[in-house]
This record gives C-alpha cells, sequence and structure tokens, in this order.
C-alpha cells in the first residue's frame, strides 16, 4: 500500500505544479491573457510584464525564508495559490489600480508556491525519474499553455483567464493533498555531500542566469518581430520545446546527454542567425522557432533536472529551487531590459545577434568548468560526463601502468586512479568522502610503493611505462 499512496502523491504533486504553471505562463509571465487584456483595453504591456516578473522573482528568492519544513510547505502552496486566484478577480473589470495590485500579489504568491513545491517533488519522486518527472511537469504545463493561449487569442482573454482560474482552482485542491502521505527522502547517508552543494549551485545559478539573457530577447526582439503571423505563432511557439522534452525524456542510457547541450548552444546560436539572414515569413519563424524553442527545450531540461537533485542534499529544497528559478526570471529580465532597449534604436538584427552569440560564448566558456563541480556533487547525472581530458589521462596512465614494489591496498588503488584522474587531494577527499589528511596518508604511501617522491614524479613514471 505504500507504493500507492507514494503514486497518489506523486500524481497530486505533478497536477499542482502544472495547474500553477499554466498560470504563470499563460498569464502572469509574458503571457498571451495579460496582452490580450491589456491590447482590449488599449494599455501599454511593458510596465505591467515587467512588474509582474519582479514581484515573481522576489517571491521565488524569499519563499525559503518562512517555507522550513514541508507542513509549512503545504500552507505556503495553498495560501499561494489561493491569493492568486483571487488576485486574477480584478481583471475580469476595467483597468484600475487593482490590475497593478493583482499582478503583485499574484507573481509574489505564485512564486512563493513555486518554491514551496520543491518540497513534494523532493520527497514524492524517486532518484532516478527526477528527469522524467521534471520533463512531464514542463510537458504538460506547456501544452496547458498552448490550449490557453488559443482561447485567449482567437475566441476572448477573458474566456482564457476564466479556464486559468479553473486551473488555479484545482491546483489548489490538489496542493490542499499533498503533506497526507509520508514519503521518505531518496539522499540518506549522502550529507557528506552538502558542503560541496552552494559551490555548485552558485555555478549553475549564473550559468541560467546568463543563457536566459536569450530567452529575454526572444521575448522582446524576436516574437514581436513575427507578431503579424499569431495564427501561427499562437500554436506553434512551444511545440518544439515540447517535442524537445518528450524525445529527451525518451532518450536510451546509452546515449551521452552532455554532448546535446553543445547541440543546444549550436540550435541557439542558429536561431539568431537566422533571424538576422532571413526574412519574415511563416517558414522563417518555423526554422528560427524551431531552432531557439528546441535549444530552450534542451537547456531548461537540464537545469531542471539538476536543481531536483541538488534539492536531496539540503534539508530546505524551496532554497535551492526557490533561488535557481529567480536566476531563471533574472537572466529573462535582463535579456528583456536589453531587448527593449534594442527595439526603442529601431537594433534588430545584427546588434542582437552579436549579443546572443556573446552569451552563447559566455556560457560555452563555464559550461566545463560548471560540469566538472556538478559531477564531483551528483555522481551519473544523465547531463553529466567525466571531463575528457581527464578521464583520457586517467586511461593512457592505466594502460602504461608497471607494478609497484609492494602490493596496492584495495583503498590505495582507489586513490590511485583519481590522482592518474588528475585530481587533486581535496577532490580526491570530496569523491572517496574521506579526510584530506586520509588522502595524503594514503598518497605517501603510494609514493613509498612505488619508490618516488612526488606526484610529477608518479605520473610522469607511469605515463612513461618506466620501471619504478
Amino acid at each position: 500500500m505504500k507504493w500507492i499512496k507514494a503514486w497518489d502523491g506523486r500524481r497530486h504533486c505533478i497536477l499542482a505544479f502544472s495547474f500553477l504553471s499554466v498560470y504563470i505562463l499563460s498569464f502572469l509571465f509574458e503571457g498571451q491573457i495579460l496582452y490580450g487584456l491589456l491590447a482590449l483595453h488599449g494599455v501599454p504591456s511593458s510596465t505591467y510584464t515587467t512588474l509582474a516578473m519582479a514581484v515573481h522573482f522576489l517571491g521565488l528568492s524569499t519563499s525559503w525564508l518562512y517555507t522550513r519544513s514541508a507542513a509549512r510547505a503545504r500552507i505556503v502552496m495553498v495560501c499561494g495559490i489561493g491569493a492568486a486566484l483571487l488576485a486574477a478577480m480584478p481583471f475580469f473589470f476595467q483597468p484600475s489600480s487593482l490590475w497593478a495590485i493583482g499582478l503583485a500579489v499574484g507573481g509574489y504568491s505564485s512564486g512563493a508556491a513555486l518554491a514551496a513545491w520543491g518540497y513534494f517533488l523532493k520527497a514524492y519522486t524517486p532518484r532516478h525519474e527526477l528527469l522524467k518527472t521534471c520533463a512531464e511537469i514542463l510537458i504538460c504545463s506547456n501544452i496547458l499553455m498552448v490550449l490557453i493561449n488559443a482561447l485567449a487569442v482567437h475566441v476572448s482573454p477573458s474566456l482564457g483567464l476564466t479556464v486559468v482560474m479553473l486551473f488555479l482552482a484545482g491546483g489548489l485542491f490538489s496542493a490542499g493533498t499533498l503533506g497526507r502521505a509520508q514519503a521518505q527522502s531518496w539522499t540518506q547517508g549522502e550529507n557528506a555531500k552538502k558542503r560541496h552543494l552552494w559551490e555548485a549551485f552558485a555555478l549553475l545559478s549564473v550559468f541560467i542566469a546568463v543563457l536566459t539573457i536569450n530567452s529575454g530577447l526572444m521575448y522582446q526582439v524576436l516574437n514581436p518581430a513575427f507578431q503579424h503571423l499569431s495564427g501561427l505563432t499562437t500554436w506553434y511557439w512551444p511545440l518544439p520545446y515540447i517535442a524537445a522534452l518528450f524525445i529527451l525524456r525518451n532518450l536510451s542510457g546509452g546515449v551521452q546527454q552532455s554532448r546535446l547541450l553543445y547541440v543546444g548552444m549550436a540550435m541557439m546560436i542558429g536561431a539568431f542567425l537566422c533571424f538576422m539572414l532571413l526574412g519574415r515569413s511563416h517558414l522563417d519563424y518555423v526554422v528560427v522557432n524551431t531552432l531557439m524553442m528546441g535549444a530552450c527545450g534542451v537547456f531548461d531540461l537540464f537545469w531542471w533536472s539538476i536543481l531536483a537533485e541538488m534539492m536531496g542534499y539540503t534539508e530546505n529544497p524551496s532554497i535551492v529551487l526557490g533561488l535557481g528559478l529567480s536566476s531563471n526570471v533574472l537572466g529573462v529580465l535582463a535579456g528583456g531590459l536589453v531587448g527593449a532597449v534594442a527595439r526603442s534604436t529601431q537594433r534588430l538584427t545584427a546588434e542582437v545577434t552579436v549579443m546572443a552569440l556573446t552569451v552563447v560564448c559566455f556560457t560555452l566558456a563555464l559550461l566545463p568548468v560548471l560540469n566538472r563541480r556538478l559531477t564531483l556533487l551528483l555522481k551519473g547525472h544523465a547531463y553529466l560526463a567525466p571531463d575528457d581530458l581527464r578521464e583520457g589521462l586517467g586511461q593512457a596512465a592505466a594502460s602504461y601502468q608497471m607494478e609497484p614494489l609492494e602490493p596496492l591496498t584495495s583503498r590505495e588503488q582507489e586513490v590511485l586512479a583519481t590522482i592518474l584522474s588528475g585530481m587533486s587531494n581535496r577532490e580526491i577527499a570530496d569523491a572517496l568522502n574521506i579526510t584530506e589528511s586520509t588522502v595524503k596518508t594514503h598518497v605517501r604511501n603510494i609514493y613509498s610503493k612505488y619508490g618516488v617522491h612526488s606526484r610529477a614524479e608518479l605520473l610522469s613514471g607511469l605515463l612513461k611505462g618506466e620501471g619504478l
């Protein structure tokens, strides 16, 4: 019966996220409902959309301050979704100050609820199912967003808002059921890795924030350039994103997904180059959007699944999820600001492409460093692979290895393997979960058994195949 309760909790966990997320995507966060309502009443959109994202950022980044247990997380989710539901009501009436208040309340409360949801993703999802679960929630949210955007654009923004409020009511019910089943964490016995969490998390946050600057450019530059194709853009815009997530979710275990990050970088570069070189026809839009949204799918699943695993190494998952997602919002806000300036100065082609390529170059330089730090923390993750240089050094050294003067113990063999991979003593201690002083003791014993006095002498002798 325990697995039935766990499955039921996982189902309500996914539904609670999806229903909340569709409100954020279709209304709050550059959503077609908000744009449609603002256009219907002739209200400029820039102030309202910036306000919505800014307070959403605050909700994500501060939720952890008062969300310190699963019980509180459930309360924050219920109250946050309920507040978002109430805050949407003024938009059925004429524009007034209540619209700005509604966006502020809805933006903050939905951000806080989304960060609190991290407790239940951790509790109800087995570690080996995290990547698939992340793909499922993103796919479900975007499919619902397509349907609601179609209603808002082709029927009525008010009808789209009504449907979103119904989804929020469903999310309120699903959030209320969370926490009734006792689910166990999948990170028991791995507390030693917690000290490595924050360094890797800081690098990941920088990576997310910088990379999603291009998403902000997409919202402010790429999408408006094709706004005359509303019939196509309404339904096709997220399809490449959904397709990329579906493909990644179902990849076989033998595929090295770490290489797909570089494919995603190439697709993003191609999207902006095509935007600069091609026209503004239906086919041009399909090419540009397919490349851009496909790349977004690759990267979103990458950092979502990484954040999901990182939550296992902290007692307050809302810190990791909230601050990680706030990095995404921060990048979109920065990219939107740059894009708005570019639009105001009529710099919509070459200059924007150069900005986007600069972002990609920076993230390409950061990616190997990020990969090394994450690999120390999260071994075996689908998107992470050993550093090629270290792996090659280890393989080459192993092929030339001579017999030591005395047999090595099993632990000394493990330490030697990490030395051959190019790790420092601190990295070896991290990888083997032992103290650095213990590593130094093993290293001295290895030197003695090989008759050498330094690491350089050991590596040189092994690589050259010399008798030691």
